[in-house]
């Protein structure tokens, strides 16, 4: 078998084609919830908070000769910045995430529960089988 046939073999197992059409659906849902997340989620939150923009909380860590004060100029310029609120909008985008997963996992373990047939009844004890039990339960006594 050439390495091409065998590539082939591999590249068309099932799961590694669900694997690929899971990344690229995940990558795009990851840009809608990190856009949900950044518009409209986050000016509700800073709002709630009294007008809070997440993105300017920050601490230079190193020398800022030129006053920045934009967390992206900062970056830009390669001074040290610890962006504690980047870090907390990244944290509720990984909880909604998580949260949503969550669901879809249950969502599929509920339909694939519902989908697998009930187990069959235990089959009937033989007639011979209950008998010499109840000779072996009188031999006991």
């Amino acid at each position: 078998m050439s390495m091409m046939d065998e590539f082939k073999t591999f590249a068309m197992k099932g799961n590694v084609v669900d694997l690929a059409i899971g990344v690229i659906i995940g990558g795009a849902f990851g840009k809608i919830v990190d856009s949900a997340v950044g518009d409209l989620i986050m000016p509700i939150v800073g709002k709630i908070f009294g007008g809070l923009d997440f993105s300017k909380f920050f601490i230079v860590l190193g020398d800022n000769p030129d006053k920045l004060a934009n967390l992206a100029d900062l970056k830009k310029a390669g001074i040290a910045t610890f962006a504690y609120g980047n870090f907390i909008t990244i944290l509720i985008n990984f909880m909604i995430l998580a949260f949503i997963i969550f669901m879809m996992v249950k969502a599929m373990n509920k339909a694939k529960a519902a989908a697998e047939p009930p187990a069959p009844p235990p089959a009937a004890t033989p007639e011979d089988v209950l008998l010499l039990r109840e000779i072996r339960d009188s031999l006991k006594k």
